[in-house]
């Protein structure tokens, strides 16, 4: 009886995760999320220790994605993740996303103490499977006027992209 307990509790643990409205997938070809909202009241921390499992099962990079709902670049790279289908396929076969919200209630000082300084929003780290910081990229080499430069965006995705013998 207690190891059914036990497995009970082990199950809707690691279906919890994979459950939550933010880690949804649309289709095939559509980003993956572990985090999909920008949430000051989440646990950065917590979300990077889940995250790591999704990304190690198939070898994927993460990319940690800084800002907020107050930032009108953050909502423009929405659009552009959604509404490009070559960087949402690049993204969904390459990268696991997490959003880290960074607002007046909560600018996740602490966890984000331990990477490169962020001078503007939405700002870009690209992580292993592992959690180890592979690169900082800030987003002014991804803006247009109003909007995103598709082709930058894409040339980043794919160079930090894992190569296929790391998945």
């Amino acid at each position: 009886m207690k190891t059914a307990f036990l497995l009970l509790v082990t199950l809707l643990a690691s279906t919890a995760f994979a459950d939550d409205p933010s880690a949804k997938k649309d289709s095939p070809n559509s980003p993956v999320y572990t985090v999909r909202e920008y949430d000051s009241k989440r646990d950065p921390e917590q979300d990077l220790k889940r995250t790591v499992q999704v990304a190690s099962k198939d070898g994927r990079r993460i990319l940690l994605v800084v800002g907020g709902d107050w930032c009108a670049w953050c909502r423009r790279l929405e659009r552009e993740f959604s509404a490009n289908a070559e960087i949402a396929a690049v993204l969904a076969s390459s990268y696991v996303i997490m959003k880290v919200s960074v607002s007046d209630d909560n600018g996740n000082l602490y966890f984000l103490q331990d990477y490169p300084d962020i001078d503007e929003y939405p700002h870009f780290y690209v992580l292993d499977a592992a959690g180890k910081l592979l690169h900082s990229q800030p987003n002014r080499a991804f803006e247009r006027l109003g909007g995103y430069k598709s082709a930058s965006m894409l040339e980043f995705l794919k160079k930090w992209a894992p190569t296929k013998s790391a998945k």
